[in-house]
């Protein structure tokens, strides 16, 4: 059982929300979103497993034989930001070319983005069921056949998983249904689709990093929730979210889990450490709350402190929220929150890099709280869980 089961001092605030009966936290329109938050790091050692089973382990051998000349990573919203975390993670490992192309920009622009073949094309999705996933598929089956196709998704019944059983190019990972996020926001999906994706790297991903991993995630459920709720509670206009190399992508997630789930009432912006410099500083009022996603790597560590040094002695936003390992004391100002994590030796970027998407989650859902929304459907009328139908436009003549 979940020590969030066990009320104490520092989760008062989750502790209030699941004592609730089901029927009030489904009224309340929060029942989803917070189970899925919670459920990750039992979810993350499970999919560790699943990835490392023999069938998954010959899938997955399988995508990368012969190996390919290149590695794209494609999806949608917060698909294409597990991409975005995952390229940089990859390409170190594997010493191939990986990048991050958006689904939309494929589909409109392939024949200028997708590098030449032999390739590998590794789809990320929730649902697989989203109008440009399998389109993409189709038109680079089609166009480029020299690539082949990898798609990890959360649902054995959606399109990606199911339309290309009898395709041999094609190969689909299937994460455990539990995976499949009923909220409109995806939370243990995106993590744990991140991991279904470190799985290319077969054995250089290592339990430990996991463990350490679900540790981290337990002790922010367990000791730090109430700090976050705070800061969620103050008159916050905006969020800038900061990362660099694979927590980017997750600065990128996070600032759409805050905009999705205020239905943009707070305005957020993701920015490397060192790009904050160059005009986007300018966006740090004193009602902007700064999210600083640290590197594991010591050396790219000091360029972000010295970053957030400069914020505090401009006397620059509203506080900031500080995640990962070895924070520097001198960092931080009054009303500054540091929630430090512990990496393991093995993959040391992967559980300060999951500690910080936990974060952003938890601080979007306190947000979205606290201006009277519902994190289940947020912006309710505006987004759908799976982005609606559009027309689908062949090629120019």
């Amino acid at each position: 059982m979940s020590s969030l089961h066990k009320k104490t001092k520092e989760n008062d605030m989750l502790m209030a929300l699941l004592e609730k009966p089901a029927e009030a936290q489904r009224a309340a329109g929060y029942a989803d979103t917070l189970r899925e938050i919670l459920q990750q790091p039992a979810t993350w050692q499970n999919t560790f497993q699943h990835v490392h089973d023999a069938a998954a382990q010959a899938l997955l051998a399988n995508a990368l034989e012969p190996r390919p000349e290149h590695l794209v990573l494609t999806g949608s919203g917060s698909s294409i930001y597990i991409g975005e975390c995952l390229a940089p993670l990859l390409q170190t490992a594997l010493g191939i070319p990986v990048q991050a192309i958006a689904a939309g920009t494929l589909l409109t622009h392939w024949r200028s983005v997708l590098p030449p073949g032999p390739g590998l094309l590794v789809s990320m999705a929730r649902s697989g069921d989203s109008p440009e996933s399998a389109a993409v598929v189709d038109t680079v089956l089609t166009e480029a056949s020299a690539w082949r196709h990898l798609v990890v998704t959360c649902n054995a019944q959606g399109k990606l998983a199911t339309q290309y059983r009898d395709e041999p190019r094609v190969s689909v990972l299937v994460l455990d249904e539990r995976t499949n996020d009923r909220s409109l926001v995806m939370t243990s999906s995106f993590t744990n689709l991140l991991l279904g994706g470190l799985g290319l790297l077969g054995d250089a991903l290592h339990a430990g990093a996991i463990e350490q991993a679900a540790a981290n995630a337990q002790r922010i459920f367990d000791t730090h929730a109430d700090a976050i709720a705070a800061l969620a509670g103050r008159d916050m206009h905006a969020a800038v979210y900061l990362g660099s190399g694979a927590a980017f992508g997750a600065a990128r997630e996070g600032a759409l889990k805050m905009l999705e789930m205020t239905g943009g009432k707070v305005v957020t912006m993701a920015e490397t450490f060192l790009g904050l410099r160059h005009g986007p500083m300018s966006f740090v009022h004193p009602h902007t709350l700064v999210i600083a996603m640290l590197s594991a790597d010591p050396t790219v560590r000091h360029y972000e402190c010295d970053v957030l040094r400069e914020l505090s002695r401009k006397q620059l936003g509203m506080a900031k929220l500080v995640v990962g390992d070895d924070i520097p004391a001198d960092v931080l100002a009054a009303g500054d929150v540091a929630i430090t994590t512990s990496a393991s030796a093995s993959n040391p970027e992967v559980s300060p890099l999951l500690a910080g998407v936990v974060v952003a989650q938890l601080l979007a859902f306190f947000r979205c709280l606290e201006l009277g929304g519902k994190p289940d459907t947020p912006s309710e009328g505006v987004l759908t869980r799976v982005v609606e139908d559009f027309a689908l436009h062949g090629a120019a003549p």
